[in-house]
């Protein structure tokens, strides 16, 4: 190991956690910072869904007709703040522009081109014991209560052109696999090669328990600067000391626009602060279960049912709007049949590192021969993760990567 580079990992979400497992696994010397600690961002309340079927990107047309519904509704989908409209308008022009077709078309082949070897990567980097026991692979539905069959069929159709494996269920066969489902909803799309975590947090702290006992080190500690040069890099923490490295990979999420812009690049990242109520102590689904009309998914937990999906846009830094995660109670109930009527639950905010054009930034820097990154992957963050960290990994081993990633660079914009 002494002959390999010293490579500092910024992040410790779950990017960041495999990428510097991945790394140590082929030999190199890893040191991993975070500020807040292991996996106390996003990456510790996000919804367990291995969504590997979302290959289509937010931006596209068909969603213009339906923002002033979703914004004038209290307990709708979507939510901007007023007073940070002015600093977002940016990033809804060019997310706007992401809708012509050729970058849909682009963008769409782009994910699945991500999503297609996602779990696969994890096997990889768990090992298969690993795997079975921390991923459950059985599927995910996608309810509808009042969407035409000529639309449910439009999206159908979409799927299997992008050979999404698809099942649509109608009726009963929707029950006869998740029989508490209230009775309004009318069919389903069950996509069966699709996995979820009963504890996101808890995968999080096993893939970092792994790196740390085959002496990968942490510090819990924030990173101010940045200095490059041909040979090494410096980075100065926040505790005012310099670390020398052969070569740096940023993965901080939503807060990485502060060290990329040391680097010289405007990258139009946003936040999309996602929301979560947990209801403790229940367990009436057997898979992830989504809804199309209300926006919002359920995922069943080791302590209970993780309600997720809401976006809004605020900023870092507002402080959490309560009412954006108990809102979600009332779509369980509509959704679920069983559910207390004011059952016990904890709620919790996120901050989703997004892009325009739903692509993550993965690669190597143009300018810097020795800087490298993982981040944006806005809502496949947990999906991603283990083939961001696979693609790194061969980037930093002097590997062609096995895709090309033209379309994650960062000076796309």
């Amino acid at each position: 190991m002494s002959n390999q580079p010293k490579i500092a990992v910024i992040g410790a979400g779950v990017v960041g956690l495999c990428t510097a497992k991945n790394l140590q696994d082929q030999g190199f010397s890893v040191t991993l910072f975070d500020q807040q600690g292991i996996a106390e961002k996003c990456s510790k309340g996000n919804a367990g869904h291995f969504a590997t079927e979302q290959v289509f990107p937010l931006a596209q047309a068909s969603l213009l007709k339906k923002l002033p519904g979703m914004l004038f509704n209290p307990n709708g989908p979507l939510r901007i703040d007023w007073r940070y409209l002015y600093k977002a308008f940016p990033w809804f022009f060019r997310f706007v522009c992401n809708m012509r077709k050729a970058k849909l078309t682009e963008n769409t082949n782009a994910l699945k081109a991500l999503n297609e070897p996602a779990l696969s990567a994890y096997k990889a980097l768990l090992g298969d014991q690993d795997f079975t026991d921390l991923i459950t692979l059985n599927g995910s539905l996608l309810t509808f209560e009042d969407t035409p069959e000529s639309d449910i069929e439009k999206l159908y159709q979409q799927y299997k052109q992008h050979n999404v494996a698809v099942k649509w269920l109608k009726g009963k066969s929707v029950f006869s696999i998740e029989p508490n489902l209230d009775k309004r909803v009318k069919n389903a799309l069950l996509f069966t090669d699709v996995g979820h975590s009963i504890n996101p947090y808890h995968l999080c702290q096993h893939i970092f328990s792994l790196f740390h006992r085959a002496h990968g080190e942490f510090q819990q500690v924030g990173i101010k600067a940045i200095q490059t040069t041909d040979q090494n890099i410096a980075l100065t923490t926040s505790d005012n000391t310099t670390h020398q490295f052969d070569k740096v990979i940023i993965c901080t999420g939503a807060w990485s626009k502060y060290l990329t812009s040391q680097l010289g690049f405007n990258v139009p990242l946003d936040t999309e602060r996602g929301y979560h109520a947990m209801i403790k102590n229940q367990s009436t689904l057997s898979r992830p279960v989504a809804s199309a009309e209300r926006q919002f998914i359920i995922t069943p937990m080791s302590e209970g049912l993780r309600l997720a999906g809401t976006v809004e846009f605020a900023g870092l830094d507002a402080p959490e709007n309560h009412h954006r995660a108990t809102m979600l109670l009332k779509h369980a109930k509509a959704l679920l049949s069983g559910i207390d009527e004011k059952p016990p639950f904890d709620t919790w905010m996120g901050c989703r590192p997004s892009l325009p054009d739903s692509l993550p930034v993965i690669g190597r820097s143009p300018k810097h021969r020795n800087v490298y990154f993982g981040f944006g992957h806005q809502h496949l963050g947990l999906t991603q993760a283990a083939i961001t960290a696979k693609l790194l990994t061969q980037l930093c081993s002097g590997e062609v990567p096995s895709l090309d990633l033209t379309p994650y660079r960062i000076d796309r914009f």
